[in-house]
């Protein structure tokens, strides 16, 4: 039995502002290691559990933020930036059982600890299919395209909520309450990697694939803080304006969809002015 684990940072323990997930500074620093707790711990209870092999898929902002020499050495890590599937790269090659989102958040222009989909502001919101979507949520239907359910997801208590739309059966373990966008009350490391190690353990037995699922076509729409924004979009094949400061677009799978999300988030981020956006 395998298990990925789609690592983010800003639904870690302890985790509540900008610089405890920017890279470089002192908090990143700091917060590395509690992000490393947490990530541990899941790897520790799916091992509990019976698995035999633990991917663990690096998905925050570099891609090179968890301390490899504090893992489990039974687990592997995929590290760096510049991936086919990003968040949930590794999914694709058919011997992943089960799939743990690790440290999530809930998405752009909804309540919660560092909410963002993707890109940590300009994005005021995004639509799957005409639901709002968080980075959870697409994730979801991108590993459902390989047969591989989501069985764990850990973050801030609406993260956990937001999860109960796309994995309602996975195992969900709460490290933070949200208070605002930058303010949580947080449990210690001891205590959430307590819980999140049981949690996986548990999780374990949710891991069986099943017949990959085709729900496509998949409409993706995206709305952005300033009107430049769309403009840069749009230079995707696809994408079109859709509204005022939105585009949209339509992939006939997810790996398409999602791809194509990747394109669209990283011309965009490269439009954004320092001071302006």
């Amino acid at each position: 039995m395998k298990i990925l684990v789609s690592a983010d940072m800003e639904g870690a323990t302890g985790v509540t502002w900008p610089a405890d997930v920017l890279p470089g500074t002192p908090q990143w620093e700091r917060c590395r290691a509690m992000f490393t707790s947490d990530v541990n711990a899941a790897v520790l209870g799916f091992f509990d559990g019976g698995a035999d092999e633990v991917l663990i898929n690096e998905a925050h902002w570099t891609m090179r933020n968890l301390l490899l020499e504090r893992l489990d050495e039974r687990a592997e890590m995929l590290t760096g930036r510049h991936k086919p599937l990003s968040m949930v790269e590794g999914v694709q090659y058919g011997d992943v059982d089960g799939v743990a989102f690790v440290g999530y958040h809930t998405g752009a222009g909804t309540e919660g600890v560092l909410a963002h989909t993707y890109l940590a502001n300009s994005i005021t919101g995004v639509w799957l299919n005409g639901v709002r979507a968080s980075e959870g949520l697409l994730n979801a239907h991108v590993v459902a395209e390989f047969g591989v359910p989501v069985i764990l997801v850990t973050g801030d208590d609406l993260t956990c909520e937001d999860a109960l739309a796309y994995a309602p059966e996975a195992r969900k373990v709460a490290v933070k309450d949200h208070v605002s966008r930058y303010a949580a009350v947080c449990r210690t490391p001891t205590r959430t990697a307590a819980d999140i190690r049981a949690a996986a353990k548990d999780a374990t037995a949710l891991a069986v694939r099943y017949e990959p699922v085709r729900g496509g076509p998949f409409t993706v729409e995206l709305e952005f803080d300033a009107e430049h924004l769309p403009a840069a979009a749009t230079l995707v094949p696809g994408v079109a304006a859709s509204g005022e400061r939105s585009v949209a677009y339509t992939g006939e799978t997810m790996y398409e969809a999602i791809r194509a999300f990747k394109a669209v988030t990283t011309i965009v981020s490269a439009a954004v002015e320092e001071q302006y956006g």
